[in-house]
Order: structure tokens, then sequence, then C-alpha cells
């Protein structure tokens, strides 16, 4: 009986502007089964023309970088690559610096004083269609989006590395409509839930879940569950909150 091939690796790509720090990651990513770091770039305009050259599936991006920095980077690889994720890496750890990340169209963020554990978690998280992102702390993000977006008829602009339009007017609706199960879910990753709270929730299989997580994702056109909630935002499907 023949086995079945193993799927290719998720190729990494490493963007930092301090050598040490680059070889560091890869040092603890390596080895790691079903990853592959295909490349490395030492400012933010080389990791897009890295991008360009070897389509990687996610970046990790500092953010303080010579030439181009990481948020700016992450907008430009957004903008041409969509299906590519970003893990922002970071020394700042607070709310509206993560919002800058979101809105920029990172998947999230990992410190850059990590174990090595945390930091495969978040990349192993990305790739395997969960989010890195603290939920609590996520869902006060998406919040403060939808407080944003609501009555806007222009969206708030990105910092000022970033002023670049992401995926198009904010309100435009997907080319292929999201089916009523595809919204319900939408809404649920709009409100923090992880797939496993989705599909207690819903009383539907965690496989369901999945693969309707990732219908959603394709038909918004984004990379990840950051970015389709983000987008679910914009698109008006987060409930609205009732006061106390």
């Amino acid at each position: 009986m023949k086995n079945e091939a193993s799927p290719p690796p998720a190729r990494l790509l490493i963007a930092d502007d301090h050598a040490l720090v680059r070889e560091g990651m890869r040092a603890m990513l390596v080895r790691e089964p079903g990853l592959e770091v295909v490349g490395e770039a030492e400012n933010g305009r080389e990791a897009l023309e890295l991008c360009r050259e070897l389509r990687p599936d996610l970046v990790l991006m500092d953010v303080r970088m010579p030439e181009m920095d990481g948020m700016a980077a992450t907008l430009a690889i957004k903008e041409e690559y969509p299906s590519i994720s970003v893990l922002i890496v970071t020394t700042h750890e607070s709310p509206e610096y993560l919002m800058d990340a979101i809105r920029a169209g990172a998947a999230g963020y990992v410190l850059k004083d990590s174990t090595k554990q945390q930091l495969l978690s978040a990349v192993r998280r990305v790739l395997g269609g969960e989010s890195p992102l603290n939920q609590e702390l996520a869902m006060q993000l998406l919040q403060d989006l939808a407080g944003e977006t609501d009555g806007q008829t222009e969206p708030i602009p990105p910092p000022e590395a970033a002023k670049k339009k992401r995926h198009g007017p904010l309100h435009e609706m997907p080319m292929e409509p999201l089916t009523p199960r595809e919204l319900e879910i939408s809404r649920l990753l709009a409100l923090g839930r992880t797939n496993r709270q989705i599909a207690q929730e819903l009383v539907v299989s965690l496989s369901t879940v999945k693969t309707n997580v990732q219908r959603i994702i394709t038909k918004l056109g984004v990379s990840d569950r950051t970015q389709a909630a983000v987008r679910a935002v914009e698109l008006g499907l987060l409930p609205e909150q009732k006061e106390e």
C-alpha cells in the first residue's frame, strides 16, 4: 500500500536588519518539521523583493528597519500577494501597536523575547488557520475597528508608512457571496472565537469549522483568519454590542 506524499514544507522568510536576530530565528526554525526558511532580508524593501522572487507562505517581519520599515513592507506585500501571511516581530506589546500591525495586514505579532516554543506556536497557528493573538486583546481591537468604521464613508487612514489601499474599497463585498453558515462563522471570527469555540457554539465538527473558515478566507481574498475577522468588521458583519 502506497504512502501518501507528505505536503511540502511551509516556506518562511525572515526580515530583520540585525544579523544576530535573523540567525537566532533561523536557528529556532530551521530543523522544525514542516518548516523551511527560504530567505532572509535586511530591510523591508528587500523583504518585498524576496517575496516577489520566493513567494513564501509566511514572513516574520521586524518593524524598525532602514529603507522601508516593517509596517510599510507588510502593506506592500499584502497589496501584491494577499495570500502571504505576515507575523510582525517586535519589542512592543500594546493594543495601539497591534492595531497598526493588523490594519497593515498582519496576522498578528510575536515579541522578540519570545521562547522558541512561543515563536513556533505563533508560526504554526497562522499556517494552520488559527490566530496567534490573545483573544481578549484581539476582541478589543476588532471592537475598536468596528467603532472607527461605523458611519465612515472613507476608511480611517493607516499609519504614515502605510497610506495605501489594502484590499479595495472599505465596504466592497466579496465577488462570491458568503453562505448563511459562512456569514454566521464570520461573525464569530469577528468576535474573536477560536475554531473549537465556534464548533461548540454551532454544534458542528471542528473539521466543518476549519473547512468553512478556509472558504471564508478564500472568498474574502485574505490570507488568514485575523484578516478575515478584520474584513468581516469592514463589511459590517460584526453584530452590534448591546449596552449593559
